[in-house]
């Protein structure tokens, strides 16, 4: 298996019109509020979460002295700041229809400062590579298996489709960096444990506040069916439980799923937004 970053990977951030709807639908995926809400949810992490991982990368770029990694890193941050800023436009709309957005963000801004004011510059890094390995896990599924987000009106489509793209492309860069300045796994590993106990509950508490508004939580076959869809035997959650595992052994590394054939179906619907 491919035990490191391919050497010819080249990330470059793009920028898609996406034109997300205006309003946007309440339940925009398949008419669905639990599958809506699970990305809405994730969603309000992005713009925060998204910027921590750039400034926990940038405290170590002066230190990397290999030009690959060093314009891995130039991409990474460019990637993750175009994410940023159209999640901050995704969550604008759900402001408008009335979730409590800001009290989902604030929570998330709390706790960054925490860790930043509290955490070693070391343990910043590792609670990324902890998140980015989330993240990339769920972006392969996403690309992988289609039908986890078609249905979806067709800019949100897009929309996850381009950032869970993005995400493969740039999965290894903040474990690379890691493992260069600090190498130490114990970190990591619990860094991830910590990581996926804010996360459940992150996302958990988002969709219950956003269902809740809808007045969809006494909806009991609808939740039961979310539920299903979540964690059931083969739901998205389940699908994710083996490769989320691989992140704790010895040898782990990012490109140990190599799926860049992902990346050569993906990029081509993106290329007129590569920003050179």
């Amino acid at each position: 298996m491919q035990t490191r970053t391919p050497p010819a990977l080249q990330i470059l951030p793009r920028r898609p019109d996406l034109a997300l709807p205006d309003p946007l639908p309440r339940h925009w995926h398949s008419n669905d509020p639990f599958k809506t809400h699970f990305f809405n949810a994730m969603s309000v992490l992005f713009p925060d979460g998204e910027r921590y991982f750039i400034d926990s990368v940038r405290l170590f770029r002066d230190q990397i002295s290999d030009t690959d990694l060093q314009q891995q890193i130039r991409g990474f941050i460019g990637q993750e700041g175009h994410h940023s800023r159209e999640h901050l436009e995704y969550n604008q709309r759900l402001r408008e229809l009335g979730y409590d957005i800001d009290a989902l963000e604030s929570t998330v801004k709390k706790r960054i400062r925490f860790v930043q004011k509290n955490f070693s510059a070391e343990r910043q890094l590792a609670g990324t590579v902890a998140m980015e390995h989330f993240t990339a896990i769920m972006a392969d599924l996403l690309l992988r298996e289609p039908q986890w987000i078609d249905g979806a009106v067709r800019p949100m489509q897009s929309l996850w489709r381009w950032h869970a793209l993005e995400e493969t492309e740039h999965k290894a860069v903040a474990f690379d960096v890691y493992m260069q300045v600090c190498g130490d796994r114990r970190i990591l590993r619990r860094a991830m444990r910590q990581a996926t106990f804010f996360f459940l509950k992150d996302v958990t508490r988002g969709m219950w506040h956003m269902l809740r508004k809808d007045g969809k939580l006494t909806d009991l076959p609808m939740m039961w069916r979310g539920m299903r869809w979540l964690w059931g035997r083969n739901g998205f959650f389940r699908k994710l439980v083996g490769v989320y595992r691989d992140y704790y052994r010895r040898d782990f590394h990012p490109w140990q799923h190599d799926n860049r054939d992902l990346l050569d179906q993906y990029a081509p619907a993106f290329a007129s937004a590569l920003v050179r």
